[in-house]
């Protein structure tokens, strides 16, 4: 009998990847969609900022102004305010959010007792899923001038009762000391994980050496963590004037507004409220760009001194 060839299948890659491309496109093509509709395209709207808008004319057929809103949100009073208030709150919220979820990640990771540090991580982690109305209103309940807890157990201890959303000082304060409280479990859920990855061998080198937990945590656990640390950094310096509008707006009256009304409050108003589309965009715009060159700047100094960076 001949000897039969035998055949060989040897796929040529290029064809295989054509034939799968089906399948790469099928699972992309919602989430694709979804950011074009409701990313991209509305990036369209950006030009209602250079328009004296009109929806009668719409985007592309309004009266062209140029940066008319531009210099007006720069140089008036109103908004010089607000961009003080929205910088301060801002600059307030990252030296008290940063680090803050970093100790509290290193201090479970010190717990020895599993029992303990689940409990504290379940205590300090469920806050974030309480929405933020329903958060300021129990705020709103426990720091009412008469019946709320705070105030009476103050009363209770000879104090005099305080207004929490009246005075103007205490605003910041109660804002971001309770924003605190509702992320900092959050937060540190990505620095516990990085904890996480430290090489058990360096912590029983650390031990042999003759190093305290101290001394452990500090050429040890916060040397492993510090790319992790400087990402979040980055990120955190870029949000710093993006201050959500919804906990502001709701925390918001007449005697607190001189200090809370911020860039995002501040568009709102001009643009739902007053109906001035074109000076609500430019204030909007403004807001984004201004995060944007931080998130640059910030990013490029990181990557200067720490040679850890975004890109």
């Amino acid at each position: 009998m001949g000897k039969q060839k035998q055949k060989i299948y040897n796929p040529d890659p290029k064809n295989r990847i054509k034939s799968n491309n089906w399948q790469f496109w099928a699972i992309i093509a919602l989430p694709v969609i979804y950011a074009v509709v409701f990313a991209y395209i509305p990036m369209a709207g950006i030009l209602i900022a250079f328009e004296d808008y009109s929806p009668r004319g719409g985007i592309f057929g309004s009266d062209w102004v140029g940066l008319k809103w531009f210099q007006q949100f720069l140089t008036s009073t109103s908004s010089v305010r607000v961009i003080k208030n929205t910088l301060i709150l801002g600059v307030y919220s990252l030296i008290v959010n940063f680090p803050l979820p970093i100790l509290l990640a290193i201090g479970l990771n010190e717990l020895r007792s599993v029992k303990y540090r689940k409990f504290i991580q379940m205590i300090t982690y469920a806050p974030y899923f309480i929405s933020v109305v329903v958060m300021v209103g129990m705020m709103m309940q426990m720091m009412d001038l008469r019946t709320g807890i705070i105030n009476v157990l103050l009363q209770k201890i000879g104090c005099d009762p305080v207004n929490f959303f009246g005075n103007v000082k205490l605003f910041r304060h109660v804002y971001v000391w309770s924003g605190l409280w509702q992320t900092a479990g959050y937060s540190s859920v990505i620095y516990i994980a990085a904890l996480s990855g430290v090489s058990p061998e360096l912590q029983e080198a650390a031990i042999v050496d003759g190093a305290s937990r101290v001394q452990r945590i500090w050429h040890v656990d916060i040397p492993a963590i510090l790319p992790t640390v400087i990402t979040m950094l980055i990120f955190n310096c870029a949000s710093v004037v993006s201050i959500g509008f919804d906990k502001v707006y709701l925390m918001q009256n007449s005697q607190n507004s001189n200090v809370s009304e911020v860039i995002s409050t501040f568009v709102y108003k001009i643009g739902m409220v007053n109906s001035n589309f074109g000076f609500s965009t430019a204030a909007g715009l403004f807001q984004s760009i201004v995060s944007f060159v931080l998130l640059v700047a910030v990013n490029k100094i990181c990557k200067k001194v720490t040679e850890t960076s975004l890109w």
